[in-house]
């Protein structure tokens, strides 16, 4: 996803540098939305956070990946993510 905004505003003349500023200041999440074969509607199939590393640039960590048969697989920045978020209620369905 970086690389993807980073190829745009660098076309439109920005530097590295000042699109790498500009995502660490504006994005905090990804969700990274796939069709199946065949077209048919999207459905979520990834959830990144953005973080800046110390060479300035934003790197896209893999919070949670949703298989395409169903459930959750927890990447390296998932606890992270749970943080950011505050205990489900009871009778609400857990991450």
């Amino acid at each position: 996803m970086p690389a993807r905004l980073e190829a745009l505003a660098c076309a439109a003349g920005l530097s590295r540098e000042a699109v790498h500023s500009q995502i660490a200041a504006a994005l905090d999440v990804v969700v990274h939305l796939v069709r199946g074969p065949g077209g048919g509607p999207r459905r979520v199939a990834e959830i990144c956070l953005l973080e800046r590393e110390s060479s300035g640039l934003v790197v896209a960590l893999p919070a949670l990946t949703f298989a395409p048969q169903g459930g959750m697989i927890p990447g390296p920045s998932f606890e992270a993510l749970r943080a950011r978020f505050p205990s489900p209620l009871e009778g609400e369905a857990p991450w």
